[in-house]
């Protein structure tokens, strides 16, 4: 698979602006589902773990002792991210392969498979098959946006995100809002049994700061896919009402052996 490095290194303050909308959105139901498959001490691996938000949200959800590798190729969020409980790992995500995955008793990441490649994807089930371990995805995106109160170019601006999100980027044609799809095709060729919920952030007067971030990245990266929309109109408009649902999908991943 291809390097991940020409990635956009992600900001940690655009991290802990989110972290609360993350934790708020991502499905206690997927966790009731995959705690039976749970046994013993737990070695949980945590791909692009950023400064960490998805061990914060899982490890009190989860049974019985557990031990956290953090992977990510960001030295700055690995120092962010460390417990007494982690190690840092800094490694390119998409090389990992079933042999180091032995032991593994589960794999999981947040906000990360629509950065993903469909080869990446398909490589990464393979993996997780291979080593028998359970998988739990938070956080894919969708591509699919309600405003509380609508706008006439809502859609064009939501489609031209969309193809952003498709974007090539260093050769790497990315899942963006495919990702849940392509992960649950992955799967299912593997034999897993793949369960589907929403984890839609729901933002509202209260997640003024995170909105307004939000809305501002959304319409610059639409705008580099169609210059021609009217930007700052637009953004003024949005920025009066910040009421939005942006919608994302959880994916558990479990071999049928352990159900």
């Amino acid at each position: 698979m291809r390097s991940m490095s020409a990635l956009t290194t992600i900001p940690p303050e655009w991290l802990r602006l989110r972290e609360g909308a993350d934790a708020a959105a991502r499905s206690t139901e997927l966790v009731d589902l995959l705690r039976p498959a749970l046994k013993g001490d737990l070695l949980i691996r945590d791909l692009g773990c950023g400064t960490g938000s998805m061990g914060r949200w899982l490890t009190g959800r989860l049974p019985n002792r557990q031990r956290w590798i953090l992977h990510d190729r960001d030295p700055q969020l690995l120092a962010l991210a460390i417990t007494d409980n982690a190690i840092a790992e800094q490694r390119d995500i998409t090389s990992l392969r079933a042999s180091e995955l032995a032991g593994t008793s589960l794999v999981t990441a947040s906000a990360l498979l629509d950065l993903l490649t469909e080869d990446e994807m398909r490589e990464l089930a393979r993996a997780c098959v291979k080593a028998g371990c359970p998988a739990l995805f938070a956080l894919s995106v969708t591509g699919q946006v309600e405003f509380a109160r609508p706008d006439r170019l809502d859609r064009e601006f939501m489609a031209a995100f969309n193809e952003h999100q498709r974007r090539e980027t260093d050769g790497r044609r990315l899942l963006g809002p495919d990702a849940a799809d392509a992960a649950v095709r992955a799967f299912g060729f593997g034999g897993f049994d793949v369960h589907l919920r929403p984890s839609p952030w729901r933002l509202g007067p209260d997640d003024e700061a995170l909105a307004a971030e939000w809305l501002r990245g959304w319409v610059s990266a639409a705008r580099e896919v169609e210059p021609d929309l009217p930007g700052r109109p637009y953004l003024e408009r949005r920025l009066t009402d910040l009421r939005v649902v942006v919608h994302h999908t959880d994916l558990l991943a479990i071999p049928k052996v352990v159900r």
